[in-house]
Parts: structure tokens; C-alpha cells; sequence
């Protein structure tokens, strides 16, 4: 049962932004867009650009999530310190994709290739610890560059069918130039879900899921302490922030050469992490470390067979 909620919960709460490592001020100016979808994406940031300056992130981040129904969906935005034409350039690349999910503790390798004119990326999801791929849970994306413009990125992945009667994939990221150093991203996702999962959620979050925490604080308790949210959507909520933090781990290791590159992310992954022990400690650094290290053998080796 665990397993199939770490497989829901990574897959789906991939959110690609990035956190700085100082503290955090926004762009003197927002340039505008070219597009008028861009419009649309740098109006939501003038309207909640407020929210990024002191929140409990200590992060230039904003989170909405909703489990409704069958259904779970969410929302993130953020701000990153690096230019538009790096990080567009870069996100619109399916490799890259693979390189900055398997910084997640569940995501034990992730390939692409073109059918059809059509790239498609497989996640392959499992446990926190090391895990062969072949023992790990299998989701195939359809991935589109939907808009690229000099100051405008849209791109959507799509599954129609997961494992466990999961279905409806949907994930999405927006990204405008706010200026020459600045970039705003939008990250939304949705799935939806059966009977079974919903009673293995429920199930999960009353028994061994039931001392996890997000970020949202939902209330204070008795000494003026901040309580914070549980279950569901506390589970997207630390997804969201562990792709947040792989974004920065991932731009930051771009500056070395080649070859250093891995170990320069999967490193600065993990210390980040630590800033967040209530929520996101799972494994020590050393096993994380050895576990990647195993694992991207693994997934250069499945990349090389999907290529033949």
C-alpha cells in the first residue's frame, strides 16, 4: 500500500521551479510577453507576487491544492533566478526532464523517445530505497511543447491510463521572462482516481501516512503554533517542493563541466532537502548517494535499449 501511494504522490506532484540560495527579491520590472497566453501567466504573477516575499518556504513559492472527489489537482507557482532563454531552452528538452525527476527519491529512472513525430517519457516509480527499474511502477507520458516563443514556454504531458486504475494524467508548465536575470513558472497537474485507491488513501493517511505534514498551514494550536496540513494534499505539497528544490539542484549544476554534473545534482539535492527535515527527511544522505548513483547506471542503460 505504501508503495502505491509513493507512486501516485511522486508522479504527480512534479513541480519544476527553483529556489534561491540567498534571500529572496523580486525584479525591479516585468517585461511583457509576446504571447497572449504569457499575458495571461504574468498577470496571475502581478497579482500574487506578494505572497512570494514572506511565506512559510522561506522560498519565493505559492502552492494551491485541491483533493476533490475522484480527483486531485494542484497548482504551483514560483520565481527563478535564471534567465528565461536557460531555463526554456533546457525544460523543452525531454532528456532533461529525466534528469531533473530522478533527483526524486521515488523515481528510479525515467527515458524518452520519439514515435511518430511524438516524444514520450516513461517514469518508472518505486521506493524510497534503491530499486531495480524492473521492480518499479511504469507511466508513459505523452510530452508537448505546446508554445515557444523568445519570453513564453508552455509544455503538457498527458496519460490517459496509469497503474492502479489511476487515469486522466494531466501536467503542465508555463514560464515568462519577468526580465533579463528573472522567470515566473506556473506548474499545474491532476489526476483522478477509483474506489480502491480512494479507500487505500484513506486508509494509509489514518495509519502509517498519519504523522506526514505539508507546508500549507491550515491553523495554530493552543501555544500559537503553526499546524500544518496532512493526508493528501500535505503529501502533494512535499512533492511540490521536492521538484522545486530539483529544479535549483539542477540549473545550478549546469555551470560545471559534463561530467561532474550528476553527482553536483544529486548532492545539492539532498542538502537542500535538509532545510525541510519535518516534511521531507526520508533516508540519510549516504544511502540516497548510493542509491542514485546505482540507479542512473540503470537508467543509461534503459535510455541505450529504448534507442535500438
Amino acid at each position: 500500500m505504501a508503495s502505491l501511494l509513493k507512486f501516485i504522490f511522486s508522479v504527480c506532484g512534479t513541480v519544476i521551479m527553483s529556489v534561491m540560495a540567498f534571500p529572496w527579491s523580486p525584479p525591479a520590472r516585468a517585461a511583457e510577453p509576446a504571447s497572449s497566453n504569457g499575458k495571461v501567466l504574468l498577470a496571475k504573477y502581478l497579482e500574487i507576487k506578494w505572497k512570494f516575499e514572506k511565506n512559510q518556504f522561506g522560498l519565493p513559492l505559492y502552492l494551491e491544492s485541491e483533493a476533490k472527489g475522484d480527483s486531485l489537482m494542484g497548482d504551483v507557482y514560483g520565481i527563478v533566478n535564471y534567465p528565461f532563454n536557460s531555463f526554456g531552452d533546457a525544460l523543452q528538452l525531454p532528456a532533461e526532464w529525466c534528469n531533473i525527476t530522478t533527483l526524486h527519491l521515488n523515481i528510479k529512472a525515467c527515458t524518452y523517445r520519439k514515435v511518430d513525430n511524438q516524444y514520450q517519457l516513461m517514469l518508472y516509480s518505486g521506493s524510497k530505497h534503491y530499486q531495480p527499474p524492473g521492480d518499479a511502477h511504469k507511466l508513459k507520458f505523452d510530452f508537448h511543447v505546446v508554445t515557444k516563443t523568445p519570453e513564453y514556454l508552455d509544455i503538457s504531458l498527458t496519460a490517459d491510463k496509469g497503474p492502479f486504475f489511476t487515469r486522466d494524467y494531466r501536467i503542465g508548465l508555463e514560464a515568462v521572462a519577468l526580465d533579463t536575470a528573472w522567470t515566473f513558472v506556473h506548474f499545474s497537474y491532476s489526476y483522478r482516481y477509483g474506489m480502491l485507491v480512494r479507500i487505500l488513501i484513506k486508509t494509509y493517511f489514518a495509519t502509517a501516512g498519519h504523522d506526514k505534514i505539508g507546508f500549507s498551514i491550515v491553523a495554530t494550536d493552543k501555544n500559537l503554533n503553526p499546524v500544518y496540513v496532512t493526508g493528501v494534499r500535505g503529501a502533494l505539497e512535499r512533492n511540490a517542493v521536492r521538484y522545486y528544490l530539483a529544479l535549483l539542484a539542477y540549473m545550478d549544476a549546469m555551470k560545471f563541466p559534463a561530467n561532474q554534473q550528476f553527482d553536483k545534482r544529486i548532492n545539492d539535492w539532498f542538502n537542500l532537502t535538509e532545510k525541510y527535515p519535518r516534511q521531507l527527511y526520508e533516508i540519510d544522505k549516504e544511502e540516497y548517494l548510493a542509491s542514485k548513483r546505482k540507479e542512473h547506471q540503470n537508467q543509461i542503460k534503459l535510455q541505450e535499449d529504448s534507442e535500438e
